[in-house]
């Protein structure tokens, strides 16, 4: 602990001098004063910084993080709700306080409970900046764009779901088979509907839904989020009182849906921190660089100066290591 010490107390004055100094593109030095004394020398804090700079980076980092967030973000009941959910699951995994203090020195560099929530809090801040870092930054047109393609008013629709009937135990080609007879019999119920019988009468004799098929596979009113992508995008593109030609798969099996109802989409107002999100989540969904290319631009943003070249180098070299390795996960 006394070695942790004289790291962190060296990180901190390192930390002031790079963010509050001028001379960029130098070497710091910090001073020639001994941080241990021998019979036969000295090590000075120069000589100690020289050593640790580079290969305690993430360090560095964490402390100008901790700079540069928890005044934007003070502490609240979702961090600490959040971060004692974390540590309690962790407990809970790791049960035994040996395993327990491995597992968090392995992979959070933390020696107590202690270190590792404020860790753990750090990456709550982290993450809440880099979400309103992109959302801030979205486009009009993207918001925009968004809306006309993907926004609509709540729906109302009856359906007749066809279960693939299977067992874990089942080999593959079961499972193809199973898939392939709800696939048919779907086609030949729509066959049905074609011929002019009536939805209703079908919901009750093929539905493996048992929770509408004596409602007549009603579903009521619900928003496109509130169903599978696959199915409210297929019913979004029906009319009212029209069902879908061809089954629409889904993770429950295959559906026919008969469209009862559409509403009015709201309006752009209404759904533009929704909208927000969405983008937001695609955006980091699509590219798991982009977290990390957001916290660099959050740090370059908050005004840092470098005053020591090296670390600068090192830094630098660190965060592009972490940004093609993301890339590649």
């Amino acid at each position: 602990m006394k070695n942790n010490k004289v790291i962190l107390g060296v990180g901190s004055f390192l930390l002031i001098a790079s963010l509050f100094t001028t001379g960029c593109g130098k070497e710091v030095k910090l001073s020639s004063k001994a941080v241990v004394g021998l019979e036969d020398g000295e090590v000075t804090v120069n000589e100690f910084y020289k050593e640790i700079k580079a290969d305690n980076i993430s360090k560095l980092i964490d402390m100008i993080d901790h700079k540069v967030l928890d005044e934007a973000y003070k502490k609240t009941e979702e961090e600490d709700k959040e971060v004692k959910k974390q540590i309690d699951n962790m407990k809970d995994y790791y049960p035994t306080e040996d395993t327990f203090k491995k597992v968090i020195k392995q992979y959070f560099g933390a020696t107590s409970e202690e270190e590792l929530e404020s860790t753990l809090r750090l990456e709550f801040k982290r993450k809440k900046a880099v979400e309103e870092y992109i959302e801030k930054n979205l486009t009009d047109s993207e918001i925009k764009k968004y809306y006309n393609e993907n926004i609509y008013g709540d729906m109302s629709a009856k359906h007749i779901l066809f279960s693939v009937e299977t067992t874990e135990s089942a080999t593959i080609e079961e499972k193809a088979e199973a898939e392939k007879n709800a696939l048919e019999k779907a086609q030949e119920v729509i066959e049905k509907l074609n011929n002019g019988e009536k939805f209703d009468d079908l919901v009750k004799e093929y539905s493996s839904d048992e929770g509408t098929k004596n409602k007549g596979g009603d579903l009521g009113k619900f928003s496109y989020d509130d169903m599978v992508e696959e199915f409210s995008s297929a019913c979004a593109k029906l009319n009212i009182d029209e069902y879908t030609k061809e089954p629409v798969k889904t993770s429950y099996g295959y559906h026919i849906i008969l469209k009862t109802a559409q509403e009015d989409k709201p309006t752009l107002k209404k759904v533009k921190a929704k909208i927000k999100e969405k983008l937001r989540e695609k955006k980091l969904e699509d590219d798991n660089s982009l977290y990390y290319q957001t916290l660099r631009s959050i740090r370059e943003e908050s005004g840092i100066t470098w005053n020591d070249s090296k670390l600068k180098n090192a830094y630098n070299d660190y965060m592009n290591e972490i940004i093609e390795s993301s890339k590649n996960s």
